[in-house]
């Protein structure tokens, strides 16, 4: 299937090029598009695509493929419009958009929005034992935590490219149209922490709302939300489940922390269910199920298949066998809506105003 890229910064680099290169059977990448030219002609060269672009509008105008993979920073939702409206499939790297509008007005057409850890084959497994045990009605808490350092840190073997070749006047015009979508999202008033948290939810936290609307469904409410410590910081966030029990977030951004970490615990009255995820930059690194069961017997379960890999291989059997994706559109927005009740949330109580969307 020929193929797109759309953004060549870090993840595509870091693990999209190494993965396209070893799935040639799947793949054929026919163009790139980058605001940095610098970084459309390495990411092009390294996968043999002869067309390099600085302008979507243009690489959809010339074609030439079948699908577009999204893979730039900030919104998506223009991107994936624009993209849908000239009749491609779509694999939207997440958040598919930071507004609802924006997902409001994307025109009928395939797109997948991509949350890999969906797709890791330990959590699959987990979903696999979740319902032997009764699905969502028999948990009785979901608890995350996530330790973050630096992107620097987590990326320092990757030897990127980087790009120094983009109009500052060009990427100053592009960081206000962002940030006018988010005072659409949460108001033109809305101060800079309550825009700071949204960022992490839709930018980070996210991740762990896609794992429970696979597990549990997404949260009935927010009922609590703190942050504290410089900023990224610390946050938490505490709700109930939409069936039974609660949830709670706990996200640290860590600097110098050794490694990157993240735990998603599920209880129930029998036991628990436990992953633990490396860096998603490492690529076949396993993430660890474990599962505690009676006379509290521990079984773990690794499997070091790359769960970003096999989101690519769902992707290609959307689009060419009609296999639905495990989140749409609709699961897009969902992820976007509960966002924006985390801010809202905060903001509440914290007295701060709060307008647009999430009001």
């Amino acid at each position: 299937m020929r193929i797109a890229l759309v953004g060549c910064g870090a993840v595509t680099q870091a693990v999209y090029v190494p993965l396209l290169s070893r799935r040639r059977d799947l793949f054929e990448v026919s163009a790139v598009c980058d605001l940095s030219r610098t970084l459309a002609d390495a990411v092009g060269d390294r996968l043999g695509a002869a067309r390099r672009y600085t302008a979507v509008a243009d690489l959809l105008a010339d074609g030439g493929f079948e699908a577009v993979v999204v893979l730039a920073s900030g919104s998506h939702g223009e991107t994936v419009r624009q993209a849908l409206a000239a009749g491609y499939a779509v694999l939207c790297e997440k958040p598919l958009a930071l507004t609802r509008a924006e997902v409001a007005a994307l025109p009928e057409g395939r797109l997948m929005v991509g949350y890999m850890k969906q797709y890791d084959p330990a959590v699959r497994r987990a979903e696999e034992v979740l319902a032997e045990l009764g699905g969502p009605e028999a948990i009785r808490a979901v608890e995350v935590t996530v330790l973050h350092p630096s992107g620097e840190s987590q990326l320092a073997f990757a030897n990127l490219t980087q790009a120094g070749d983009v109009d500052a006047g060009l990427l100053a015009s592009l960081r206000a149209a962002e940030r006018d979508l988010v005072s659409r999202a949460l108001g033109e008033e809305a101060p800079e922490q309550v825009r700071h948290l949204y960022g992490v939810a839709l930018g980070s936290i996210c991740h762990d709302l896609s794992l429970m609307r696979r597990f549990t469904g997404s949260p009935a409410e927010i009922s609590y939300v703190d942050m504290w410590g410089a900023a990224p910081g610390s946050i938490e966030i505490s709700g109930p489940l939409p069936v039974q029990g609660r949830f709670s977030i706990r996200w640290h951004y860590l600097e110098d922390y050794p490694a990157y970490r993240e735990t998603v615990a599920i209880h129930h009255d029998r036991g628990s269910l436990e992953l633990v995820f490396p860096s998603p930059y490492l690529m076949n690194a396993p993430t660890t199920l474990t599962v505690v069961s009676g006379g509290e017997s521990r079984t773990h379960w690794r499997d070091v298949t790359e769960a970003f890999e096999i989101q690519l291989a769902a992707f290609h059997a959307y689009v060419n066998d009609g296999k639905p994706p495990l989140t749409d559109a609709a699961g897009g927005l969902e992820d976007i809506v509960t966002a924006q009740r985390i801010a809202a949330r905060y903001a509440v109580l914290n007295d701060l105003p709060l307008g647009g969307e999430s009001a």
